[in-house]
């Protein structure tokens, strides 16, 4: 049972890991789309039009391959997660059914209306049509999150007498307080990858001296949003996800932080490396009572440390955790200095002739995915041992029947499988980065 609870999480970790690459540019295009279709129709200039055809291709493209690897994900749950789907199916079935209901009507409806539609919808159709795109790939965000908060702070439900939750009120599944930080923060996340892919793309052009026009469309935009998404990602939501964590998981902060002893008047750790044997921080750089200020706004406030926890309650894997976190974190605070940089070159009308900063925000656009991923695995490195935390630990969700050898031949299908849809991704992608925003006018799909 434990190797296969190991194997479980591991494969559930891969599926999940890759199907998210996909699902976060789209939701952070959408809006990025809706802005140009606006500036089109602001402006009266056909290349927002050009440049808003040319992403809703890449968003075809990543929404497809999003929703082949995310069906996967809910079969898990039947297979090698279900007494986890016996206990919990009652309120997360509904959330799941209504993601479900909104990706593949309103959101996939609405966007081959946007790409084979130009022409019958007209301009304020399109732009309409660009908008619920938009609308139904935030909506389905929404139920997702919604799914997951449940998971990190149960509210809602009531007890059957076979122990499986049920759920006592939608309206309270979808008004979780978790949500309130945890939906805005996500999603802001993937504006900020959007943003980043955006200015890659126009720096690309600029550096390769093509597509000149399309190029500093593109970098006006994505160096604009980048910068207004990350620094709202860092404050008010990333502050007040924090402040979620100190208020409902207390043991998840102390473990991301690296805080074993509760103390008062906590520094906030910026580098070091969790020391398990000792409990203790090894090599810290560290700021004198800033993790209390940041957690209550008191500096003297006194914040718990992992020693006012049981053990057995403690994240299982507290290394990972803490590196997670503070890559996450570091990552955000990064961003914040480039696209602050670039905004103020943009302001100065130097920006599209300062290569070496177009050179940095093509090759940056890896790091949000790596940023978005690392915040996931916080998250879910943090509500450990808990699979619903305070009602149901990890180990007594699997599935009884399905082995640890059936979850690795399955893992090793998936890795083949996705691995050639990767490759297919990338090839279609770049094939429409290098034929250009021209190549993307109507009929030309």
């Amino acid at each position: 049972m434990a190797e296969a609870l190991i194997v479980d999480r591991i494969q559930f970790a891969f599926t999940i890991t890759f199907h998210y690459l996909f699902p976060q540019l789209t939701m952070g295009l959408g809006l990025l789309i809706v802005i140009l279709k606006g500036l089109a129709l602001w402006k009266k200039d056909e290349r927002y039009n050009q440049s808003a055809r040319f992403w809703a291709k890449i968003f075809a493209v990543n929404f497809t391959v999003g929703v082949v690897t995310g069906i996967p994900m809910e079969f898990q749950f039947g297979t090698n997660w279900a007494k986890f789907s016996a206990f919990a199916g009652g309120v997360i079935g509904q959330t799941l059914a209504m993601e479900g209901l909104f990706a593949f009507f309103l959101e996939s409806s609405f966007l081959g209306l946007f790409i084979f539609g130009e022409k019958k919808l007209g301009p304020i159709g399109h732009f309409v049509a660009a908008c619920m795109v938009f609308l139904g790939s935030w909506v389905s965000g929404f139920f997702i999150i919604a799914t997951n908060a449940w998971m990190q702070h149960p509210v809602a439900y009531n007890v059957a007498a076979d122990g499986a939750v049920g759920l006592a009120s939608f309206w309270g599944l979808l008004t979780n307080p978790w949500i309130v930080w945890q939906y805005p923060h996500n999603m802001i996340g993937s504006v900020i990858t959007a943003a980043f892919v955006m200015s890659a793309v126009g720096a690309y052009y600029l550096l390769a001296h093509r597509d000149a026009e399309y190029g500093k469309i593109f970098l006006r935009l994505g160096v604009i949003t980048g910068l207004i998404a990350s620094v709202l990602a860092a404050f008010p939501t990333g502050d007040g996800q924090g402040k979620n964590l100190a208020k409902y998981q207390p043991v998840t902060l102390a473990a991301m932080e690296g805080l074993f002893e509760t103390k008062e008047g906590a520094e906030l750790i910026l580098l070091g490396q969790p020391d398990m044997e000792k409990l203790q921080i090894d090599n810290p750089i560290h700021i004198p009572r800033l993790l209390s200020f940041l957690t209550y706004n008191r500096w003297k406030a006194e914040v718990k440390g992992l020693d006012a926890f049981p053990r057995e309650n403690w994240p299982t894997n507290i290394p990972l955790l803490y590196f997670s976190y503070h890559i996450m974190v570091g990552l955000g605070t990064i961003f914040i200095a480039i696209m602050g940089v670039a905004s103020f070159l943009l302001w100065k009308r130097k920006l599209f002739e300062a290569r070496w900063l177009l050179w940095i925000l093509m090759l940056s656009f890896p790091f949000p995915y790596i940023a978005n991923t690392t915040g996931w695995m916080t998250a879910e490195l943090g509500r450990q041992p808990w699979l619903v935390y305070g009602l149901m630990r990890t180990a007594e969700g699997l599935s009884p029947t399905v082995s640890a050898g059936n979850s690795i031949f399955t893992l090793l299908g998936f890795m083949g499988m996705y691995m050639l849809l990767g490759l297919l991704f990338l090839f279609l992608v770049m094939r429409e980065v290098f034929h250009g925003p021209a190549f993307s006018g109507p009929g030309k799909h």
